[in-house]
């Protein structure tokens, strides 16, 4: 029974993350997922398996790489698949993210198998499953979702090296570091909990030994992280260079992006666990590590309880926070939990003042209900239309090819395309001219450049060069569409006094022109949810219907525009 209850639990876990999987296809709406991991596997057919690129580790990438490389079979069919048929290339990178999760559960019941027993295992290894996060970034090509493979398997060895304190457990232990921190630098905190579980064998056995294998499974580490970032090692300086990049981006120099909820991180952090994970796992978790301490079970407090801690206090004091960043410690979370329950579920039974399986029903609902309500939830929206792909449809049939065009950006490059075909209505075969948002004639203090200047605009400062003149330029430039979005407009109106000119921009763009097509992806009547970086891209309130932001397309009047 135990062994089928684990071949169920895996089978619900990879239908959820591929139930929705096509969502937004052909479009990639989310910039990560569009430029750093399906985009560089693809670079590798070029025969340069060098990056030249490390905000984010390659491991993944790599693996996408061979992975396309032993589906589609040769590199032309890729390249050609890419450029006329992206749902295909994307579909097969999500749904490798979607098996690595599920392995990923997989392996952290055997973690749980060693470090506590069976059912502790079974149900720590449910609540990875059925978590809101982790279930949400399955849809996606990202790299947090695989990263949890790893680290989930880094934890199976740790917890041999806990009771056993055999060698080949401390290199399998190295082995999932390193494969983690090649997947996603933070995956690297594993480390903590290997040193930790190290001292317990050495205090118990001999630390001289212990130091001896500990330094073994640092060679396995370092090779591992070598094999998925091995240019790392044969192109060093561009590597440091991405790493600090990608610690400065975290940290600053203009840490407090446009809509960043306000508050420190550590609550974002604490709020987060209560909605990605749930709100009984996270209490149950908090349970299960006090019960640690009061049975002084001192190897399993060091192997869990040190790095949750330093995880949330590092990550929490960086000025950026995002709640899909908290997800390499999920599984150490689901470990106390599961703990925790199993525990409580035990002493009810002794106590037989409740019949056990009904405790143990309670106790799983209370667990897994509001994230198996979210996922349902999530799922559902995700099977429908991207409202982007709405207004496409839309503009498409209304707006005609050759026409001038405002789209903020909110949606990938490749969206004036006619996906496979090309146009005639513009030299670059895209089916609109657009404005180019992504150049501005201001300054970083908001002063107007010399004349013929431009200025690059990151997507995040897009806001901040936002002002009412534009529209005239505009009108006198003939460009008489323009569709703009809550992805980016909400961003103004979360924090209206940090940009009075784009408030003042939007307020004159609703005075001189005309509404003619609007979206909302929330239910009729539903209250619309504020900008948020989380919730306004994985949906997890009950309001949404569909998947995306709220659209509008205006018609500018007067002069060209007439």
């Amino acid at each position: 029974m135990h062994g089928l209850a684990v071949v169920l639990l895996l089978v619900a876990c990879l239908l959820l993350r591929l139930w929705g999987i096509k969502q937004g296809l052909p479009y990639s709406y989310n910039s990560d997922e569009a430029t750093h991991f399906v985009p560089r596997a693809i670079g590798f057919f070029g025969h340069d398996l060098n990056p030249h690129y490390f905000l984010n580790p390659p491991g993944y990438s790599y693996l996408l790489y061979i992975v396309f490389e032993l589906w589609f079979g040769s590199v032309d069919t890729v390249r050609h698949l890419y450029t006329t048929d992206p749902t295909a290339v994307f579909v097969v990178a999500r749904v490798v993210a979607a098996i690595l999760g599920t392995a990923g559960v997989l392996l952290l019941y055997l973690a749980g198998r060693r470090l506590f027993d069976r059912q502790v295992g079974l149900l720590a290894a449910a609540i990875l499953a059925f978590a809101f996060l982790p279930v949400f970034y399955s849809h996606l090509a990202l790299n947090d979702v695989p990263a949890l493979a790893p680290v989930a398997l880094s934890l199976y060895g740790i917890a041999g090296v806990l009771r056993r304190g055999r060698t080949r457990d401390y290199a399998l232990s190295g082995l999932g570091i390193g494969l983690a921190a090649a997947t996603k630098y933070t995956g690297g905190v594993m480390l903590l909990c290997l040193v930790f579980a190290a001292l317990c064998d050495g205090v118990e056995d001999s630390l001289a030994r212990a130091a001896r294998r500990l330094a073994v499974a640092a060679a396995v580490g370092v090779a591992a992280f070598v094999l998925g970032n091995p240019y790392a090692l044969l192109d060093p300086p561009t590597f440091f260079s991405g790493v600090r990049q990608q610690a400065s981006l975290s940290a600053g120099p203009d840490p407090v992006k446009l809509g960043t909820r306000a508050g420190s991180g550590l609550g974002y952090y604490l709020w987060t666990f209560t909605w990605g994970l749930g709100w009984g796992p996270s209490l149950a978790a908090v349970g299960g590590g006090l019960l640690l301490v009061l049975r002084r079970r001192i190897g399993l407090v060091l192997v869990t309880v040190p790095a949750l801690v330093f995880f949330l206090i590092y990550m929490g004091g960086q000025p950026r926070f995002f709640g899909r960043w908290l997800m390499p410690i999920f599984p150490l979370v689901a470990l106390l939990a599961g703990y925790a329950t199993i525990e409580l579920i035990r002493w009810l039974r002794r106590a037989r003042r409740f019949p056990g399986l009904l405790v143990a029903g309670l106790a799983t609902a209370l667990l897994l209900g509001q994230s198996a309500v979210a996922d349902i939830h999530v799922d559902t929206v995700l099977s429908r239309p991207d409202t982007r792909n709405l207004a496409r449809v839309w503009m498409a049939a209304h707006v005609p090819a050759g026409s001038k065009v405002v789209i903020e950006p909110l949606v990938p490059d490749n969206w004036a395309q006619d996906v496979g075909r090309w146009l005639d209505a513009t030299p670059t075969g895209e089916r609109w001219w657009r404005w180019p948002t992504w150049l501005t004639t201001l300054d970083q203090f908001g002063h107007q450049l010399p004349q013929g200047q431009h200025r690059f605009v990151l997507v995040d400062q897009y806001e901040r060069n936002l002002y009412p003149a534009l529209l005239d330029r505009y009108i006198s430039d003939g460009y008489c569409w323009v569709m703009l979005g809550s992805l980016q407009a909400g961003r103004a109106f979360a924090q209206p006094r940090e940009v009075p000119q784009a408030i003042a921009y939007y307020a004159l763009l609703a005075d001189r022109a005309r509404l003619v097509y609007h979206v909302s992806p929330f239910a009729r009547g539903a209250h619309p949810i504020p900008f948020s970086f989380d919730w306004s891209i994985d949906y997890y309130p009950r309001q949404y219907r569909l998947p995306g932001p709220e659209l509008s397309v205006y018609h500018l009047s007067g002069g060209k525009c007439g």
